[in-house]
């Protein structure tokens, strides 16, 4: 019997549209262990994370409807919800 060596690819959950797609598709948000909050562009950053679509209307709604502070159950400032866009929008 042979093995099938497929790599398996990593599924996450936006969550604001609440889609399940493949990592490399999503925006990784991080709250560090020191408590601050970054985009963790490569994925592997140390902290908690979330996840959000990389597109200017999820990242808008996620804006406005607050998910990441009910993710991480905290208040983001509104900075890091300007760069998520910002970030976003330059892709």
């Amino acid at each position: 019997m042979e093995k099938e060596s497929k790599k398996q690819t990593k599924m996450r959950r936006c969550v604001n549209c609440r889609e399940i797609k493949n990592k490399a598709e999503l925006l990784r948000i991080v709250r560090t262990p020191e408590g601050n909050f970054a985009i963790d562009f490569t994925g592997k950053a140390n902290g908690r994370g979330a996840y959000i679509c990389k597109n200017e209307n999820c990242a808008a709604e996620t804006k406005k409807r607050r998910k990441l502070d009910k993710s991480f159950k905290t208040a983001l400032p509104a900075e890091i919800y300007d760069e998520i866009i910002g970030a976003v929008a330059e892709k």
